[in-house]
């Protein structure tokens, strides 16, 4: 089968389609003929040599990604909620080693959701990472409750676009940064307040907010501070919680948390209900095939994505 394999950290000419041979199921697992594969930043990251490449390499030959949607074509000892000919996607082994720039996956059955009839590959690719990432931050790391203030960072973005709208299913007053360009679309996914980060520093357009989720990094999380309730909680995926930004907040009992998504079925079937039910949406701004890697790579490498960028085989 065609594989993707990263020969060594790098640019994306260290991305290179190989024969490999095909993986061999385990006890849990199921084989996945793949159909579509999402990218995420931290692909690029891991790519460049940061992130999860350390971890990876140990494991060798590298192969990046963790977000697939496919058919079910081989079933593996012990599995009892899949059998050959399941649609499927999910987020696999995350923080582990995913495997998912390949023709086919062996993926653990727990962490596959089955796909519905009105979906497509990518639509279901689409919400794998950062949909999980979005329910785990809000649902169980921030515990938003109906008619909190909630400000999510990079609205526009994968995560961000998945975010706005399940803050906006569990009743929130969500309000969503994002440039100029992007006011119609985060408006659209259900915020109730946009707030324009180039002209001006956000803190000085929004306060009182219960719940801040941070997916940029950088000074995003300390700035985010300010414009916190006392007791409010401040979750960030991308960097950002120092040792400052912990004592400031240990000062106004503000929980501070950085955070770090995991494959995980059940929460995965819960996206799939939504995403069959038309709760959420899935946005793909951009469809590349398996050769074009290094492109989509590039164009998540700008920082100026719209929702997700997918992968179609």
């Amino acid at each position: 089968m065609k594989a993707i394999i990263l020969n060594e950290a790098g640019g994306t000419e260290n991305l290179v389609v190989t024969e490999i041979p095909m993986p061999v199921v385990k006890e849990g697992e199921v084989l996945v003929k793949v159909k579509a594969i999402s990218i995420n930043p931290v692909d690029i990251k891991t790519r460049k040599g940061l992130a999860l490449y350390n971890k990876l390499k140990e494991e060798g030959p590298v192969i990046l990604g963790w977000d697939i949607a496919g058919e079910v074509v081989e079933v593996g000892p012990g599995v009892t909620n899949l059998e050959e000919g399941d649609e499927v996607f999910g987020m696999v082994n995350f923080p582990g080693h995913g495997k998912a720039y390949a023709e086919y996956v062996a993926a653990p059955a727990n962490h596959l959701a089955e796909m519905s009839e009105l979906l497509t590959p990518q639509e279901a690719v689409a919400g794998t990472l950062a949909a999980l990432t979005a329910w785990q931050v809000l649902i169980d790391q921030a515990n938003v409750q109906p008619g909190e203030k909630v400000l999510i960072h990079a609205a526009a973005g994968g995560v961000g676009h998945f975010a706005v709208q399940i803050a906006k299913y569990l009743g929130a007053f969500v309000v969503g940064t994002a440039s100029d360009a992007n006011y119609d679309f985060v408006k659209e996914l259900g915020a109730d307040e946009f707030v324009d980060y180039t002209q001006g520093a956000f803190e000085d357009a929004i306060q009182d907010v219960d719940v801040v989720f941070d997916t940029v990094g950088g000074s995003n999380p300390l700035r985010s501070l300010k414009i916190l309730k006392d007791g409010g909680r401040l979750v960030a995926i991308a960097g950002g919680i120092t040792d400052e930004l912990t004592q400031l907040a240990e000062k106004r009992n503000i929980k501070a948390i950085a955070y770090l998504v995991h494959s995980n079925g059940d929460d995965m079937e819960q996206i799939a209900e939504l995403l069959e039910a038309g709760t959420l949406k899935s946005h793909v701004s951009q469809e590349y095939s398996f050769d074009q890697i290094a492109e989509a790579h590039k164009q998540i490498e700008t920082g100026k994505t719209r929702g997700k960028v997918v992968i179609v085989l």
